[in-house]
């Protein structure tokens, strides 16, 4: 008797699928979170200035505020991340973040809008921690950075979904609709955060839960480890690709050629495409440290490139200004590919596993610290210096400088990992080699223990 077999699909498609269960169990998770998300930001300008009732003025204010709030609570909350468990942190703040969404309707004033700004703020640092803390604890180490490329796509395809239901509620021209949208973002948190309680514990969830973490790790934390805060500041420099993107290079079409504006949409679009069906193929030549930085000085390429493509812009016309500010687009998004790629291998390579929540907070401070001066000092450069658009020169300088600069960062951080902690990664790296760590019958999970996996920002 002949036994028919499915012919595997073809290779290409096949990559577009997260493989394993827990990497697709995350990729949901991701894109439920990033549909959310993204169907209230589409119209949060709308509903700030029209439904709240804000000026311009006082909705970049309280955006200031805000934003600084988060930067404030980003090394406190990692500290909690690892007193609590990531997963139950991640899925609390999710639902914190949902209740804030609940509570956006009924926002009449500034004052109101800042304390819910804040409850933003506060499940943004340590929902972040937590994400980022739990996909590195609980995936294999040979899947960390596969399965952050298969979420970092999932996130675009849940902002575009998101974007898409933001686009359609505006279309009604209803404020009533547009105040009432945050309620769908709401509902999309409130079973992402059933979602994240549903998935298996990662190790530093049982190792609360068992009361083994009841005290600080012994040993030097984040704070005395010099390469860590270095390397993240320059890797922060790195992520400014996301300024030129958003915001330089719009800019710059707008005011410094004769390129037609809706070439924007098309813009973001080839972005938008390029960030869901490429990290799979892109993050697959990284393995270790080495592999990193050879990425961190091709995502440096690709920056310095799109800088040089966009600065002739500024004499070119027609056709050829269009073909080219839209090839230096794709060129800073080759920027970010490669530097996705990188950062999740610092990620999972230099940080103390009894403290990524920790090590993440700090991350979240200094990559801050290396990239919050980026919008005010590119669109100086690349609109006010030099006559024929020099200061692209100065930006592409600087990215140079920043990756010079984390050269040495990665080198201490890895000689402070094995200086201090390298039992730790030997121990992860055994257990990335089993199918799935077994989890212990004392601590009962809701979830049926799957192989793990790793991916990018969240919550």
């Amino acid at each position: 008797m002949t036994t028919s077999v499915s012919e595997p699909r073809p290779g290409f498609f096949r990559r577009l699928i997260p493989p394993t269960p827990m990497s697709r169990r995350l990729a949901v998770q991701s894109m439920l979170f990033s549909t959310g998300e993204g169907a209230f930001n589409t119209g949060s300008a709308v509903f700030l200035t029209q439904v709240v009732g804000m000026s311009a003025s006082r909705v970049g204010l309280a955006i200031t505020i805000t934003s600084v709030a988060e930067f404030l609570f980003a090394y406190p909350a990692g500290r909690v991340v690892d007193r609590f468990g990531p997963k139950r942190v991640w899925a609390l703040t999710t639902w914190g973040r949902a209740a804030a969404f609940v509570a956006l309707p009924f926002v009449g004033s500034f004052s109101e809008y800042l304390l819910v700004g804040l409850l933003f703020a506060l499940t943004g640092s340590a929902g972040h921690s937590s994400f980022q803390a739990y996909v590195l604890d609980a995936l294999p180490t040979k899947e960390r950075i596969e399965t952050q490329a298969y979420l970092y796509s999932a996130l675009n395809v849940g902002f575009t979904l998101g974007a898409l239901i933001g686009g359609v509620s505006l279309a009604f021209d209803s404020l009533t609709v547009v105040r009432w949208t945050p309620l769908l973002a709401a509902a999309l948190l409130t079973a992402n955060g059933w979602w994240i309680s549903r998935l298996p514990a990662a190790p530093h969830d049982l190792r609360v839960a068992s009361g083994e973490v009841r005290e600080r790790p012994v040993g030097p934390g984040p704070l005395s480890n010099p390469g860590w805060i270095l390397a993240s500041f320059f890797n922060g420099t790195l992520w400014t690709n996301q300024v030129l993107l958003n915001i330089v290079i719009p800019l710059w079409l707008v005011e410094a050629t004769d390129a037609p504006h809706v070439l924007l949409a098309w813009l973001f679009g080839t972005n938008t495409v390029l960030c869901i069906f490429l990290p799979a193929y892109t993050s697959k030549g990284v393995r270790n440290l080495r592999d990193a930085m050879r990425y961190v000085w091709i995502s440096t390429a690709f920056f310095v490139g799109s800088c040089l493509i966009t600065m002739v812009t500024h004499s070119t016309t027609g056709f050829l200004t269009i073909f080219l500010v839209w090839l230096g687009h794709v060129t800073v998004t080759g920027a970010e590919l490669f530097i996705s790629g990188a950062s999740w291998s610092f990620q999972a390579e230099l940080m103390d596993p009894r403290r990524r929540g920790e090590y993440q907070g700090v991350a979240d401070v200094s990559r801050t610290l290396g990239s919050m001066w980026a919008p005010a000092l590119y669109t100086f450069l690349a609109m006010k210096w030099g006559s024929d658009g020099q200061g692209w020169l100065v930006i592409a300088a600087i990215v140079v400088a920043a990756s010079a600069g984390l050269v040495p960062s990665v080198k201490i951080a890895e000689r402070f990992a094995q200086r201090n902690f390298p039992e730790l990664h030997e121990d992860e790296a055994a257990e990335g080699a089993d199918v799935e760590p077994p989890v212990p019958a004392k601590v009962a999970d809701p979830a049926e223990p799957i192989t793990a996996t790793d991916p990018a920002p969240s919550a």
